[in-house]
């Protein structure tokens, strides 16, 4: 017997019944899933520690009601543990923040996607990968997760593509983005704390990016160095934030990290650094899109940083000298860190 968002179906050879009615009725993200049988929604459900009727939000564009039994039931389909279930908890409730605007990153044309930064203890509790491959595949936690939370927004919100979800070509990040910091690789503090939380606190942060452009520099020797190619690889107008600004995301890999660190640049001084020279000459603009993105024509270039809020800071993967820049939705939309509520094994 499967189940889906508190309705039940009597079925036949299971596993491949299953597969077949979900994706008729558009229930899936075209990939296998796990039957959400009761069994296995019970068994989910019990790591919430939460009513399962409890609505935690109403996603956009169809104004879902997210409740903990529908999370639940995307979470089995994904191949979640139940152990993960209050990672998603936490994400639903950081996307459902209006600053984060919802609606209109569900509905864009716009390639966008949550990217979900899981920070503190839960990191290594769970077996996320924060090292080498982090935005890849090859662990549970950080696909079933991402997963989870892109069925709830096709299952709950609607946003099935060409319907609810309008974004033009879409992005491999719409089927799971998920990451954790390496915290561990990170010579100052990491994202989470720097939003106010304690280090033994564990979070999610919740970002509509773009998928992770490469930052390539195995020449740099300083930090002067290694952000000027970051700052080359970040002034470019296809992204929204040439136009409309808006919050960042720069993952530096540790080696690159490292090298900035050892110069005696903090996160601040790396935002600073790179509000004056990550700039988009006026020329690399159309006048038409100037005209019709800009109130005032800029009398110089412009930054890709509009200001010190605007860029946020992790330390993400493994060996070797790569870091990567994630453009997001633009100026409408900001990050939102959540704590996740867990009990630790210990």
């Amino acid at each position: 017997m499967a189940q889906l968002l508190s309705e039940h179906i009597e079925m036949v050879d299971e596993f491949e019944a299953v597969q077949r009615l979900y994706l008729e009725r558009g229930w899936t993200d075209g990939l296998p899933v796990v039957p959400p049988t009761p069994d296995r929604v019970e068994t989910m459900l019990a790591a919430a520690g939460l009513p399962p009727g409890d609505v935690l939000a109403e996603l956009p564009p169809t104004w879902g009601a997210a409740t903990v039994e529908k999370l639940a039931v995307n979470a089995v389909m994904a191949g979640c543990l139940p152990e993960y279930l209050p990672v998603l908890i936490a994400a639903v409730e950081a996307i459902s923040d209006p600053v984060f605007n919802l609606y209109a990153i569900q509905a864009t044309t716009h390639p966008c996607a949550p990217l979900m930064i899981i920070n503190g203890p839960i990191r290594s509790a769970l077996g996320l990968n924060s090292s080498s491959g982090a935005y890849g595949p090859g662990w549970r936690a950080n696909a079933t997760i991402g997963r989870a939370l892109r069925l709830v927004l096709l299952n709950v919100g609607g946003a099935h593509p060409g319907v609810g979800d309008m974004s033009t070509q879409g992005a491999p990040s719409k089927f799971s983005y998920c990451v954790a910091e390496n915290e561990e690789e990170n010579p100052w503090q990491p994202l989470h704390v720097d939003r106010g939380f304690r280090p033994d606190q564990s979070t999610v942060t919740v970002l509509a990016g773009e998928p992770p452009h490469n930052i390539n520099d195995h020449s740099g020797r300083s930090a002067e160095e290694i952000l000027t190619i970051i700052a080359g690889a970040m002034a470019v107008t296809g992204a929204n934030n040439a136009y409309t600004g808006g919050e960042t995301l720069l993952a530096l890999g540790p080696e690159h990290a490292a090298t900035i660190e050892n110069d005696g640049f903090s996160k601040e001084d790396i935002v600073a650094w790179l509000q004056e020279h990550a700039r988009i000459p006026l020329e690399r603009y159309t006048h038409d899109t100037l005209l019709e993105r800009f109130r005032e024509i800029p009398d110089g270039p412009v930054p890709i940083i509009p200001t010190v809020e605007d860029l946020a800071i992790i330390v993400l993967g493994g060996p070797g000298k790569h870091s990567s820049w994630v453009p997001t939705f633009g100026g409408s939309t900001r990050s939102v860190t959540r704590e996740i509520m867990w009990k630790s094994a210990g």
